[in-house]
């Protein structure tokens, strides 16, 4: 079967890399476990699905990773999103609170990771979430990025 990172990398089912990426299934079913559960989590936290999105999409592209920012288009435009969250997922800026200091941590985090303080994380306790909402937002951003970063080292396999 193949699996969003395998789509984000462009595999296909005779491909050595996808065979590869088997040899270790732990990891494969543990990279989809982690996507499903923080963008469709069974308690999303107050963090909506369709935002969780928006920020993978965001995320993907602050990356530049082509792949993985259309297939979160594809996944937000089934949510039908509102104009707000269509400017967060396209990396507007000038958004309302608290989407305007999430979208800060966000690329902070996704950019700068080296910049990062408790500072930032005391901007989102200011703007109105939770822990358990900070924690699943930081959960988020790793995954997301760890995504990227995998896909990208696959893409790389493909041209040797």
């Amino acid at each position: 079967m193949i699996d969003a990172m395998d789509k984000a990398a462009g595999l296909s089912l005779d491909d050595v890399r996808f065979s590869a990426r088997r040899f270790r299934p732990e990891f494969v079913e543990g990279a989809e476990l982690c996507r499903l559960s923080v963008l469709t989590p069974e308690n999303d936290q107050g963090l909506a699905r369709d935002l969780r999105v928006a920020l993978a999409r965001r995320m993907a592209a602050l990356n530049a990773d082509e792949a993985l920012t259309a297939q979160y288009d594809a996944q937000l435009a089934e949510f039908d999103p509102s104009r707000r969250l269509s400017a967060l997922a396209e990396g507007r800026t000038d958004l309302a609170e608290p989407l305007a200091t999430i979208a800060r941590h966000v690329d902070l985090v996704t950019l700068s990771p080296i910049k990062a303080e408790q500072s930032d994380i005391a901007r989102l306790a200011e703007a109105g979430l939770n822990n358990p909402q900070i924690v699943a937002l930081s959960e988020l951003i790793a995954f997301v990025n760890f995504q990227t970063r995998v896909a990208a080292g696959l893409r790389l396999m493909r041209s040797r």
